[in-house]
């Protein structure tokens, strides 16, 4: 394994989740510090979402279920702020889309419904012990991350003016920042963790993988077969 994949494990399509993702979040934070208005700031989340969902299809050659379904929800809510001019709609965003999330993989792990597995054992073999570790960690972290959005929303209202850091920012923006410097980097981190983690519960390819290794040596032509990258990175 080289150095820069020990320090960045990510795949592309991981890099691309992760940047469609924040990359919205880090416009609307700009934009609502430069004009000190919420739904400039909400008109730059909306069109860079609309744009990571353009360089998804355009680098990935398709739509991510999780990266797509959140740009959705995402520009739904986007658009609810822009016409109750009520800030409070991409905020609650999180905390809705989170907790929903958590509750279906819940659900799915109680009535042995993996959901992760379900989608990813294609790409990935895993014990079923390790399916539903991974599937329980990302339910936790994203009743977690529900949790500190919620607290975080109440705490700093908009249109009120915070000192943190030696600056003055609104509510709004210590609600971003919240989201870039602390929800980001810990969702990067704990992708890697998992990753690291899922590597013991690892079991040996279907035996029609290994016989297409054996082709392949035999024959020296690859047997091509074509798999989706996985998507294990958290949205929120």
């Amino acid at each position: 394994m080289s150095w820069v994949k020990r320090i960045y494990p990510f795949n592309a399509e991981q890099t691309v989740n992760i940047a469609s993702e924040f990359g919205p979040l880090v416009a609307l934070f700009v934009v609502n510090a430069i004009t000190g208005n919420v739904e400039d700031g909400t008109w730059a989340l909306i069109i860079t979402t609309v744009i990571a969902v353009i360089a998804m299809q355009v680098v990935l050659k398709r739509l991510p279920v999780f990266p797509l379904i959140a740009s959705t929800i995402t520009v739904i809510f986007g658009i609810l702020t822009l016409v109750t001019h009520d800030p409070m709609w991409v905020q609650i965003k999180v905390t809705i889309f989170n907790a929903g999330f958590a509750v279906f993989l819940f659900a799915g792990l109680i009535f042995k419904k993996n959901f992760f597995k379900y989608i990813l054992e294609k790409t990935f073999h895993y014990t079923q012990k390790g399916w539903d570790q991974f599937t329980w960690s990302f339910a936790w972290f994203f009743v977690v991350t529900a949790v500190l959005n919620e607290v975080v929303r109440q705490i700093y209202k908009p249109g009120h003016i915070y000192h943190l850091f030696g600056m003055e920012m609104d509510g709004v923006n210590v609600w971003i920042l919240f989201k870039i410097a602390l929800i980001m980097p810990a969702s990067g981190l704990y992708a890697w963790f998992l990753t690291r983690l899922m590597q013991k519960h690892a079991i040996p390819a279907p035996a029609a993988e290994r016989k297409d290794v054996v082709a392949t040596a035999t024959t020296g032509v690859p047997v091509a077969h074509k798999k989706a990258a996985p998507d294990a990175t958290p949205v929120g």
